[in-house]
């Protein structure tokens, strides 16, 4: 069954191009939970696992597919990337659910980092562009929800099929690889983009430089650039490792069953479900944003607090999962998500996702490397100050700066941008930054 008339939009198709953030972080959790399995597998040392954690979805690998697919997505179309990058997810996936040495596992989490990484930007900005401007936040948030479920069922698959080892991680590879064939052949009843379609059929549009050149040439971008990368570049290095090395945190901290472990995490991430629903999707195109992204960054700020400060046991563990889960629902990535589509035009606003993903997950790729090592030779409270470090910068940066964007449509936005105006811009003196932030705050 195909989702629709060609002029299909909506909750449908938002929620059919969010199932990006469903594998994506499918993908990073499958390999969280196997990884264990493969190293006993494989005999692949700390080094070694670093290695795979750096390149795959979660971080390089990622970082590369953003870079290509963003240009091609404000070249070819949002439709482009998410028709074909699947294709390309399945392979890595299949390769992975069937891996038989070291170096095949490599190239399967390579070749998924790359498909995830074309398609997260693709999907975001589509959902950006199709939704209602009085509801933008909620449609957007939908990829922050797809993103939760990911792992939260991803955990609740590693529970129930822990007790086959590595066969049950293949498994759970092969499931993502259903979800996606699933997902893919959904996505060839829907329309392209509606404002990326009137752009191009506009000649006066079309005459000023789009993609990544016209990205980099104009100055309120780059600042736009670098106040994004502080929201979402920073918060993600946090949530990256936490991503793929969390069961090792918790070893590290006394939690040595892995079964445990991944109990932890369903309810981690069972909490971000449910804040970024009743929180992020109900309250976003309502409230002060600015108020709601400091609540949630000191949530986040807190439970890293606890790791550093109070001795681990189980019920400090268990409000550490929660504390993190709600946070992280109504934390930097959703409103990076939101905040990326509004602040650049429609003629680089895929190159501008797919500029911050590749920083982002270069960022995260480039700790992920080491992180391991730190873990086993200095412990939990000496990565919990890097990561708390990171996190209040974080805040900082987006409790200071947050965009006036809340109820206007992205043409609006991009009119006055491109204009003399600036009231949605991002600050560009230190003086200006009462007049731009908070936003909505109404």
């Amino acid at each position: 069954m195909r989702i629709g008339s060609k002029n299909t939009t909506g909750w449908k198709a938002t929620i059919s191009v969010a199932m990006s953030n469903y594998i994506e972080s499918g993908s990073i959790i499958a390999i969280a939970t196997s990884l264990v399995f493969w190293q006993a597998e494989f005999g692949i040392d700390d080094v070694g696992v670093g290695l795979l954690a750096a390149l795959s979805a979660n971080a390089f690998g990622a970082a590369v597919g953003a870079l290509l697919g963003g240009p091609l997505c404000d070249r070819f179309g949002r439709k482009f990337i998410y028709t074909y990058d699947l294709m390309l997810y399945m392979v890595g996936v299949l390769i992975a659910a069937f891996a038989w040495n070291f170096g095949s596992l490599l190239l399967a989490f390579i070749l998924t980092g790359i498909a995830v990484g074309a398609g997260v930007p693709a999907s975001w900005t589509y959902i950006a562009e199709e939704a209602p401007k009085n509801a933008r936040a909620k449609h957007v948030g939908t990829a922050q929800l797809a993103w939760s479920v990911g792992p939260t069922i991803g955990f609740l698959l590693a529970v129930v099929l822990s007790p086959m080892g590595l066969m049950g991680s293949r498994i759970i590879f092969l499931h993502l690889f259903v979800v996606a064939l699933v997902t893919w052949w959904i996505r060839q009843g829907l329309s392209e983009s509606g404002i990326w379609k009137d752009t191009k059929a506009m000649p006066v549009v079309m005459g000023r430089a789009g993609g990544i050149r016209g990205l980099l040439s104009k100055r309120k971008n780059l600042i736009a650039i670098l106040f994004l990368f502080g929201v979402y570049g920073l918060w993600n290095t946090v949530a990256g490792q936490m991503g793929i090395f969390m069961p090792r945190v918790y070893a590290t901290a006394g939690v040595e069953d892995p079964m445990n472990q991944n109990l932890l995490q369903v309810l981690l991430w069972g909490c971000t479900v449910l804040s970024t629903y009743f929180g992020f999707m109900k309250f976003g195109d309502k409230v002060s944003l600015r108020k709601l992204y400091i609540v949630g960054g000191l949530l986040g700020i807190f439970s890293w607090v606890l790791l550093i400060f109070v001795e681990a046991s189980t019920p400090i563990l268990i409000l550490f999962a929660i504390s993190w889960g709600v946070a992280a629902g109504i934390g930097a990535q959703a409103f990076y998500s939101l905040w990326t589509s509004e602040l650049f035009a429609t003629r680089y606003r895929a190159s501008a996702q797919g500029v911050l993903f590749f920083l982002a997950r270069m960022a995260v790729g480039i700790l992920s490397y080491w992180f391991p090592t730190l873990l086993v030779e200095h412990g939990v409270p000496f990565v919990g100050w890097i990561m708390l470090g990171l996190l209040a910068a974080s805040l900082l940066i987006g409790a200071i700066w947050a965009p006036r964007t809340q109820g206007r449509s992205l043409q609006e936005i991009e009119d006055e941008r491109e204009g003399t105006g600036a009231v949605t811009t991002i600050s560009d003196t230190p003086s200006d930054a009462d007049r731009f932030s908070g936003s909505a705050a109404r």
